[in-house]
């Protein structure tokens, strides 16, 4: 099992470039399905999720074709199409829920294993299922999977989800794609990768759908879709840790490739910890400051507010800031996993049910680590860089699932880091 050697300290300085997004590819390789024509999808990261949403797609019948040098994917059905999703790919990967929707909106019947991914709290189905019976579908659940049909296609309707669920609203906007008339999905997840990504990609592929509110999306359904060509954007994810990896590390870092303006909470948020940004059309530019500022209270929230994929490498962050600062969790409630393996560095955090109280001025001292989950795992990277000596992390096929080749991108930017098989 690999594992990356880091020998701290290290500052983060010269370019690096954004790869595309994970959550906006995954929903729209899921797309992929309901079309009867070779669909492209181009700025594919190289990450273990995709590789495996891939070979989903590939084990329903479909010729998947990739080209790894300039990161597309060609998917075209072939005649024979299975409805089958097995636990033995969908274990590992949250996002394997997604092929429910258009299974069924396309195939009128789906057989897909509940979903695994990251054990970072419930994150239940029920929004997903809720929805699409909504619509139409019926199902059970045996033996770990749900079985799902129609008897003739799905039905557009008003929904509203009673919580903001990402996964929910993506499956529900794939589906309504193919039911009959318009659907209107009201108090939606309006992250980029959705509001951005998958809505535009739908559109071009000839879907009638718009933004009626903030929240509100109204889609009607077509009978076929146009075979497109489609760039993903760049990962908000990764933009936002390689941000706090130059705001630590007294770093001077340009980003390319990402739009400023869809992580303007996280900037802001540096800009009070002490670094300077500049922001340009598709560009960032940052540099850390000597002396952090804590952040007083600090609490994740669905978009446009703070992300919980950023919880885990603003808390690094905050350890080495001057003063207390408090982060609350809200989205997910076995999110701190990352803290036990932080305190072995010497951070001192206590965690009062959702919140974290984590006092400042850290001094990290290089130790072996263990990885939990994915943003946990870039958490105890972050902080290995900023650590005295060496530090050696395990389990870190948790990163491979989101972060394109960090290793190398990190190694060009002056961090002294190896994997080791």
């Amino acid at each position: 099992m690999d594992k990356f050697l880091i020998k701290g300290p290290c500052k983060v300085k010269g370019q690096v470039n954004i790869s595309g997004s994970k959550n906006a590819s995954l929903p729209i390789l899921a797309a992929t399905l309901l079309f009867d024509k070779t669909v492209e999808i181009k700025n594919l990261p190289r990450v273990r999720d995709i590789d495996t949403m891939l070979e989903l797609i590939s084990s329903l019948g479909f010729l998947v074709r990739r080209n790894y040098k300039n990161g597309s994917v060609k998917i075209t059905r072939l005649k024979k199409i299975k409805t089958i999703a097995s636990y033995s790919l969908v274990k590992t990967m949250r996002a394997g829920i997604l092929l429910l929707g258009p299974l069924v909106a396309k195939y009128k019947k789906a057989k897909t294993s509940l979903p695994g991914g990251c054990l970072i709290g419930a994150r239940p189905i029920n929004y997903h299922l809720n929805v699409l019976k909504k619509l139409g579908m019926q199902y059970s659940i045996k033996k770990g999977y749900i079985n799902a049909y129609i008897k003739t296609s799905l039905v557009g309707t008003t929904i509203k989800f009673p919580k903001i669920s990402v996964g929910a609203t993506e499956n529900a906007i794939l589906a309504s794609c193919f039911a009959k008339g318009k659907t209107i999905l009201k108090n939606c997840a309006i992250e980029p990768e959705i509001k951005k990504d998958l809505t535009n990609f739908l559109l071009k592929a000839g879907v009638p759908i718009k933004w009626i509110g903030k929240r509100t999306i109204q889609i009607y359904g077509v009978k076929k879709l146009k075979s497109i060509s489609y760039s993903v954007m760049g990962d908000r994810i990764e933009c936002g840790t390689f941000c706090v990896a130059a705001a630590m590390t007294e770093g001077n870092l340009r980003i390319k490739g990402f739009n400023p303006k869809l992580i303007k909470t996280e900037l802001n948020l540096l800009k009070k910890t002490g670094a300077k940004i500049k922001i340009y059309k598709n560009e960032i530019h940052i540099i850390g400051s000597k002396k952090i500022k804590n952040i007083k209270f600090l609490q994740t929230k669905e978009y446009d507010g703070f992300p919980t994929d950023l919880q885990a490498q603003f808390m690094t962050l905050l350890c080495k800031a001057e003063g207390r600062s408090v982060i609350s969790e809200n989205i997910f409630e076995n999110r701190f996993m990352h803290v036990a393996e932080l305190k072995r560095l010497g951070a001192k955090i206590l965690i009062k049910k959702n919140k974290a109280i984590i006092e400042g001025k850290t001094k990290f001292e290089g130790a072996e680590l263990m990885s939990s989950d994915l943003r946990a795992s870039v958490a105890l990277v972050l902080a290995a860089i900023v650590a005295n000596g060496i530090s050696i992390i395990n389990r870190i096929y948790h990163l491979d699932r989101g972060y394109e080749n960090i290793e190398k991108k990190l190694s060009k930017l002056g961090v002294n880091i190896k994997r080791i098989s």
